[in-house]
């Protein structure tokens, strides 16, 4: 059988595009492509053949702003890797109000881990903060790549721990820190974020009210705070 890389995925069909657009289509699939082939090289230490065995079958997508990745209560079938653009993982609560878990620009992955191992509905939606374009990975990639490459066993170990660690010390911060605390925490886990992200998208994540932060940033100018 010949394999083909695919444009688009399956479940996000594409919209229609006229043949003076076709071109610029194809030049972002094969960038996108060919960053995330550096990035497994440089991170998860794959050989050029690995890579490409690997690569063989992947899905690029442009969203635009506001499309979604993931609806609360579908089960999440990909792991995205965002090449360009923006996205962001949240919940809703009951009152309609949202409650920003990630964000994830270039060179981030972002997904509902606990949806897609244990095949559940995810309480997650994914959605694109800028026009993006995104690498999707299913569980036939990760699979595969544990089969071909140990080297990819030990990155992805640490990438799960690192994500376990990040998780408690984001719950640690919401539960016991200041909002000066917190905000200084995100700006060294996003510093190109500040002018990217709304603010009440930046509250929204650090668990205050759009009026709190706008209080701790005029308190952190007041002492000549400078993020670095």
């Amino acid at each position: 059988m010949k394999h083909t890389h695919a444009l688009f995925p399956h479940h996000l069909p594409p919209k229609k595009i006229t043949p003076s657009t076709f071109y610029f289509f194809l030049f972002t699939f094969h960038s996108a492509l060919e960053n995330f082939k550096t990035y497994l090289k440089e991170k998860a230490h794959l050989t050029v053949d690995e890579v490409a065995e690997l690569t063989r079958e992947l899905s690029v997508k442009t969203v635009g702003k506001s499309d979604f990745l993931l609806h609360e209560g579908e089960v999440c079938h990909y792991s995205f890797f965002v090449d360009k653009g923006l996205l962001r993982s949240y919940t809703i609560d009951e009152g309609g109000k949202e409650h920003i878990i990630q964000f994830a620009p270039e060179n981030w992955f972002i997904t509902d881990r606990s949806s897609a191992y244990f095949m559940e509905p995810s309480q997650l939606t994914i959605d694109a903060i800028e026009e993006s374009t995104v690498v999707f990975l299913d569980n036939t990639f990760m699979e595969k790549a544990r089969d071909l490459s140990k080297e990819f066993i030990r990155y992805n170990e640490k990438a799960l721990h690192n994500f376990i660690r990040h998780q408690q010390q984001r719950i640690n911060l919401l539960l016991s820190a200041t909002a000066e605390q917190r905000y200084l925490d995100f700006i060294s886990l996003y510093p190109d974020l500040m002018l990217r992200v709304p603010q009440w998208m930046i509250a929204s994540y650090l668990g205050l009210t759009p009026e709190s932060l706008s209080r701790v940033r005029k308190e952190l100018a007041r002492k000549n705070f400078k993020p670095q």
